[in-house]
């Protein structure tokens, strides 16, 4: 695959990518004509919806000191209300930490070795679907000090080099934050592809991705590379780190989770500030998982009737059945030996000094559960 860098974006693929209309792909007519009958996915503002989620941790090890860092729910927006989170465990030592930059709260817990550590935190959250009324502006009142830190790199989201040729390159000629953000959002859906192979949620370094022109990943890469093309031109953006909850009311199979088992739902997503809307909710990453799962054939259409819906609808909006953990990048946990990581939303573990891989069920035990309670 030809690297990016010396690859010229066609004014002429944009402007077909903001318009709908190019064509990566066929799917068989019998999914076409059952998604025309069946298919609606429109995220509407309304009631909030009230989760009771349930992290436990079952580390398989003992004789050996151990640390656990588990993401507590720390956003209070007006679509999200982190009300409380309680622990138990056997640990000799439990405390909320927060990450001085971000503020992202995480529980911290010591075991001395002496028993397989056990953990469990319940959280309660209220959650609310969001959608932007485009057709009527507001006064966006975010002051520019706090909007300045979603305008930096990261360690993962450089903002300089081919990084900033390349939100050149998408939004050249546009003449508004919110017209950059829909180029961006197209070249995102029709550039990058759902890889279910890459582990978790992906790395999120979009720097590789696009020297390497290699743009199959998760959402932590294709949402995290559509927020660092967002800074790069110039428009504030950031990541929400957190987890799907329950199954979607619209009947998408790969937008819900299951409450019972929430071990691999974590997802992140993406929000834009504009000045005339003040933080919009994206998601392009999802319009890739539909693409490539939803269906059981990978559809390579982003105009086909089963996508249509969603690209619309994650532009500006995303369904409340899913629950953010922070907006934190490279968090340095209080007491690791590892370093920093590069976001925040699986658990987190050493042992003697030696991190565990969150994503190994053989040596990392942890179950996500959650459930609708009443308010």
């Amino acid at each position: 695959m030809k690297n990016i860098e010396t690859t010229t974006i066609s004014r002429r693929t944009l402007l077909k990518a903001a318009s709908g209309t190019l064509l990566l792909g066929a799917v068989p007519k019998a999914v076409l004509a059952q998604a025309q009958t069946e298919r609606h996915f429109d995220p509407r503002p309304g009631d909030w919806r009230t989760f009771e989620v349930v992290t436990r941790v079952n580390l398989q090890v003992s004789g050996a000191p151990a640390k656990v860092w588990l993401p507590l729910p720390s956003v209070d927006t007006d679509w999200q209300r982190s009300l409380s989170s309680a622990w138990t465990g056997n640990g000799k030592a439990m405390h909320v930490g927060t990450d001085n930059h971000y503020g992202a709260k995480y529980l911290v817990a010591e075991f001395d070795g002496s028993a397989p550590p056990v953990l469990e935190v319940t959280s309660r959250v209220q959650t609310m679907s969001r959608a932007t009324a485009w057709s009527k502006p507001i006064a966006a009142h975010e002051d520019a000090g706090s909007l300045h830190q979603w305008t930096k790199p990261t360690d993962l989201m450089p903002l300089d080099g081919i990084v900033r040729r390349t939100a050149r390159q998408i939004v050249a000629g546009a003449r508004s934050d919110e017209e950059k953000v829909q180029r961006i959002y197209d070249w995102i859906i029709v550039s990058t592809y759902r890889e279910p192979k890459v582990r978790g949620c992906g790395t999120g370094d979009i720097k590789a991705m696009l020297e390497t022109g290699n743009f199959g990943g998760k959402c932590g890469d294709i949402n995290g590379l559509f927020v660092g093309l967002c800074r790069a031109a110039g428009v504030p953006a950031r990541d929400a780190y957190g987890i799907r909850l329950v199954p979607s009311k619209f009947g998408y199979r790969e937008l819900g989770g299951n409450p019972a088992s929430l071990k691999s739902a974590q997802h992140c997503r993406a929000e834009v500030y504009l000045r005339k809307r003040g933080w919009v909710a994206m998601d392009p990453a999802d319009v890739g998982k539909v693409m490539r799962l939803e269906t059981g054939t990978w559809i390579k259409d982003p105009d086909n009737p089963v996508v249509a819906p969603v690209r619309k609808a994650l532009f500006g909006g995303w369904e409340g059945n899913w629950m953010a953990y922070n907006f934190a990048h490279d968090v340095r946990l209080p007491g690791s030996t590892t370093g920093k990581v590069g976001f925040l939303m699986y658990p987190q573990a050493e042992v003697n000094g030696e991190a565990i891989d969150p994503l190994d069920p053989d040596s990392f035990k942890y179950a996500i559960s959650a459930r609708v309670v009443s308010a």
